[in-house]
């Protein structure tokens, strides 16, 4: 697939990379597909059919359906994969599941993205100390 454009304006260039990354994304979801992987630190996470049943502190467990043409993955009791051919569904599920418990930015307790570190906030102690 060629993308061209008839001008040189600003807004024809920006919606040609727009145009051709959005090709390029559903070519490669069809070929490859996409995924993301999610860390649940400090809780459990079970599969329960076909989406999840997070533990995460609640006085009740939290179920997360997948959205149409997404495939949710367990594995070990800690780790979660979205996966799907459309990259802006499956960033939305991955988003979706990650909003039930953010991680703490005192801890590090909740749900995160494997390749997200998050910063670590110094404590009340921290400020006593001198």
């Amino acid at each position: 697939v060629i993308v061209e454009r008839k001008g040189d304006s600003r807004k024809q260039r920006a919606l040609h990379g727009l145009t051709r990354a959005l090709i390029a994304n559903m070519v490669n979801g069809v070929s490859q597909g996409f995924t993301k992987s999610l860390e649940v630190v400090g809780y459990r996470v079970q599969q329960a059919g076909s989406g999840v049943n997070l533990q995460v502190g609640y006085s009740h467990p939290v179920v997360v359906a997948p959205m149409s043409g997404i495939t949710l993955e367990v594995e070990g009791n800690n780790r979660i994969h979205v996966s799907g051919n459309d990259k802006q569904a499956v960033g939305e599920m991955a988003a979706r599941i990650r909003k039930v418990r953010p991680p703490n930015v005192y801890t590090g307790k909740g749900v995160r993205y494997s390749d997200e570190r998050p910063r670590l906030k110094p404590g009340k102690s921290a400020a006593r100390v001198g």
